[in-house]
């Protein structure tokens, strides 16, 4: 079984857990809270009698970003044909924190799970994160 999904819009990376300094309490900044539903939203909408892995796991994590409209002609293609990456936030660290939290308990019990990720960041026309989760 795998499980192959795509979350479109722009991509937001895990953030720090923040503390109220009123309370003392520690808490997750509802931008995150916000973006890992929307991962979650969108595997269940394509996999609604979805049965989490229970042995190990394979991630597979493309994140699209848009071409900037600054860019030149010939440094569009480029970007385009991969040959030029982003290199901008997020950082593929809190890429892959968040959609992994995200997933977390859905398509796989735990995240200990996860023995093989491969990860990339590129330019594409249009920016979402495109996910391949499969057990082997």
């Amino acid at each position: 079984m795998i499980y192959e999904f795509e979350v479109p819009g722009k991509i937001i990376g895990k953030g720090r857990p923040r503390l109220n300094s009123y309370t003392g309490s520690v808490y997750t900044p509802t931008r995150t809270k916000d973006y890992e539903t929307l991962v979650e939203q969108y595997f269940l909408l394509k996999y609604p009698r979805f049965k989490p892995f229970e042995g190990r796991v394979q991630v597979e994590i493309n994140a699209n970003f848009e071409v900037p409209k600054s860019a030149k002609k010939a440094e569009k293609e480029l970007m385009l044909e991969n040959k030029i990456n982003p290199t901008k936030k997020p950082d593929i660290d809190n890429i892959i924190k968040i959609i992994l939290d995200a997933m977390n308990g859905i398509a796989f019990r735990d995240d200990t799970q996860i023995t093989k990720l491969q990860v990339e960041k590129i330019y594409s026309t249009s920016e979402s994160v495109k996910i391949k989760i499969s057990e082997y």
